[in-house]
């Protein structure tokens, strides 16, 4: 069967097109935007997995050959594991689609979003969120859709719906929304000192598009969607329930709430061994009767916790709902890294140190999009010792990889461009402790960093989590500031903030629920920008402004820009003169093809002397200029000069001396040094001539050398 639906956005048209090409999937669509094209497939297994938790596997893959490229580095031409940036877009996808799933179910579910075509204009990952959304909805997976999603950016103060990948170059802010009928559940926004209230103005815009895709969603499931399958849910009986609730319930409510982390992890795991027990009891010969009554005291606790907020704005901690807990920042904490900061909240700790390098040590990507050079970095490192337990090192999970990329959209526009900080600067924040928020966490530590590096920031950066308590049907709800652990995982919402003291950044936000209102979203915002502003406060007081001088152990850098034409005299035959000036001068040298030369090293006169050397080789001769030039050839019409390393010119008889000469070799010698002066330069020919009678004295040629 062929048929194609297609969606209407602001003049931009995406086809959702049902084929037979993945027959063997659930469901399966091909999805263009542009000539842009995503091939979506759902599949679910027919036996239940043994996680103990709902197993969703997002898969975002983008092929080289899509973009027309090869690809894929020297020695293997092959994609391999996905790019960080495809990573990235996957979550994108999870976090959008998870809440609309029972949670219960534990049967393996897959997406995979394979990115056939893309036209280097029209961005995928929206069309691919939107494409799994429609593949989950009409297949008979047990799914509560529909889901739609748009990406809405700020170009010359008009709002663009899935803006191109030029026109996102050109806005002042993005914000990308997927989200259910009248509500949010999932929010990507990367701005530049945004002030909240154009953020929600942008989410309001963009649900009015959300709209046209949800009755799209709807039209395909009523044409051609599937009965959902009956999936048994790994859920304990009513019976158990009530026989758990009856036993724990008191228990719990009177030993969970506690500041002390530990305590209230030792409190829940000590009930579930004695519900365990409990169980073992009545239940004897039934295991998951058991194991599912032991998994309901958690859901227990969801609902003594939820209760505690809504009915007495009593948090698990005993925080007031909008209160941050204790905050503590320094710096200066290590002796040889570039720059370091130390960022506690409660019992989240992050180290985060920041190193710098010369131009030249970019990390360089390889995608679907081509080669690229990344001049800025952030990473996030959650070892297993940070909250208590052990594990393996693996290198970085998806979370990992997500919670780094966050901090680093916070912090980039505060980044000075490499005309004025001519270094590449990477950032590592490692979480020692956390007890939730590390990635906020980590933003404010990095900002500690680079103040303290000495990178010239305007203004330091803090972010802060936010929570959210409801009942079912919403009509009561409390925001919380600064969630930890429990909060995070028995809430409702996180919802991610930073920015500066003059707007936001970044935000990030996840939902439990199918979603939630434009309204609990701008109380959100507004108690956010409360606490950042808090945070940044205390930031400031730790260190008020960038360290006017660098690290003894930063390479000094010096950035020149020469004309183009001049770059192979600078790198010689074969390198050869570069790699000598480097060699001599123990310095490091890039080129960049506009003229830009970034010259690094730790002697401040070698450095100095590699300079000079450089503007020697790219110095560009004019009328007027002087020089003390050497004699390399005589004729019988006057002598070349050398006046720079490969660069001769001729000084005509008639331009030696005033007096008359009737042999050049009676008057100068091979070797001999004169000062010179230019008389003219044919920009066409390159023809250059001399004259040495022309300097008036020494003084001329003197204060010219100067």
């Amino acid at each position: 069967m062929n048929k194609t639906y297609t969606i209407d956005l602001q003049g931009k048209s995406i086809s959702l097109e049902i084929c037979p090409w993945a027959e063997q999937a659930n469901a399966s669509i091909v999805a263009r935007l542009g000539e842009t094209v995503v091939l979506t497939t759902a599949v679910m297994s027919q036996n239940n997995s043994s996680a103990n938790y709902f197993p969703l596997n997002v898969e975002y893959r983008e092929n080289y050959y899509a973009a027309g490229i090869i690809g894929g580095g020297s020695y293997r031409k092959r994609e391999g594991r996905p790019s960080d940036e495809a990573t990235l877009k996957a979550r994108l996808v999870d976090r959008s689609l998870r809440p609309l799933f029972n949670q219960h179910i534990r049967r393996d579910i897959q997406i995979v979003n394979t990115v056939l075509s893309y036209d280097s204009e029209n961005t995928p990952e929206v069309l691919a969120l939107i494409a799994s959304a429609a593949a989950l909805f009409i297949s008979d997976i047990p799914f509560n859709g529909p889901l739609g999603a748009v990406r809405v950016a700020q170009v010359n103060n008009a709002y663009v719906v899935n803006p191109t990948k030029q026109e996102m170059e050109q806005a002042s802010f993005a914000v990308l929304v997927a989200g259910v009928a009248g509500k949010i559940n999932m929010l990507e926004i990367e701005g530049d000192n945004t002030p909240e209230q154009n953020i929600v103005e942008a989410v309001q815009h963009a649900q009015q598009h959300i709209n046209a895709v949800l009755e799209v969603q709807q039209k395909m499931q009523q044409e051609v969607g599937k009965q959902k399958q009956e999936v048994e849910l790994q859920e304990a009986s009513a019976e158990v329930k009530d026989k758990v609730k009856e036993f724990a319930f008191d228990t719990l409510q009177s030993s969970i709430f506690t500041p002390n982390k530990h305590e209230h992890e030792y409190a829940i795991h000590n009930i579930q061994e004695q519900v365990g027990e409990m169980l073992k009891q009545t239940y004897s010969e039934d295991e998951d009767a058991v194991r599912l009554g032991v998994e309901f005291v958690d859901e227990l606790v969801n609902d003594i916790v939820h209760s505690a907020v809504l009915e007495q704005e009593k948090r698990v901690d005993g925080r007031k709902c909008d209160e941050i807990r204790s905050l503590s920042a320094s710096v200066k904490a290590l002796p040889r890294t570039h720059g370091s900061g130390v960022f506690m909240r409660g019992l989240t700790h992050i180290l985060s140190t920041a190193t710098l390098a010369i131009v030249g040590n970019e990390e360089l990507h390889d995608d679907m999009e081509g080669r690229s050079e990344k001049r800025f970095m952030h990473h996030y490192n959650f070892p297993p010792y940070s909250v208590g337990e052990t594990g393996m090192f693996r290198g970085p999970g998806r979370r990992e990889v997500g919670h780094g990329a966050l901090a680093e959209k916070a912090l980039r526009p505060a980044i000075p461009n490499e005309q004025e900080f001519p270094y590449v600067i990477r950032l590592v924040s490692d979480v020692l402790s956390s007890n939730g928020s590390s990635s906020m966490g980590s933003v404010c530590g990095a900002s500690l960093a680079m103040f303290d590096a000495g990178v010239p920031l305007k203004n330091h950066i803090a972010g802060i989590a936010m929570g959210l308590i409801t009942n079912q049907d919403q009509s009561k709800y409390k925001i919380l500031t600064d969630i930890q652990g429990p909060e995070d995982h028995y809430g409702d919402m996180d919802l991610k903030v930073a920015g500066t003291k003059h707007g936001v950044n970044a935000v990030q936000m996840d939902v439990k629920l199918d979603g939630i209102s434009l309204e609990m979203l701008q109380q959100a915002l507004t108690q956010a920008q409360k606490a950042r502003l808090e945070i940044l406060g205390v930031l400031e007081s730790a260190i008020s402004s960038p360290r006017e001088s660098l690290s003894q152990f930063v390479p000094i850098v010096k950035m020149l820009d020469v004309n183009p034409d001049k770059i192979g005299y600078i790198i010689g035959s074969g390198g050869s003169t570069i790699k000598d000036i480097q060699a001599t001068t123990e310095t490091e040298i890039t080129i960049k093809e506009d003229g830009r030369v970034i010259v690094g090293g730790y002697d401040k006169e070698k450095l100095e002397a590699a300079v000079q050397r450089i503007k020697q080789l790219a110095h560009e001769v004019k009328q007027g200029d002087c020089y003390m030039a050497k004699v390399v050839k005589i004729t019988d019409f006057g002598a070349f000069v050398e006046i720079l390393p490969n660069t001769e010119v001729l000084v005509h008889i008639s331009e030696i001396q005033n007096e008359f000469i009737k042999d050049v070799s009676k008057v100068l010698k091979v070797g001999d040094k004169k000062p010179v002066k230019i008389l003219s330069v044919d920009d066409q020919t390159g023809k250059t001539s001399a004259s040495i009678k022309a300097i008036k004295g020494n003084e001329e040629i003197m204060n010219f050398l100067e």
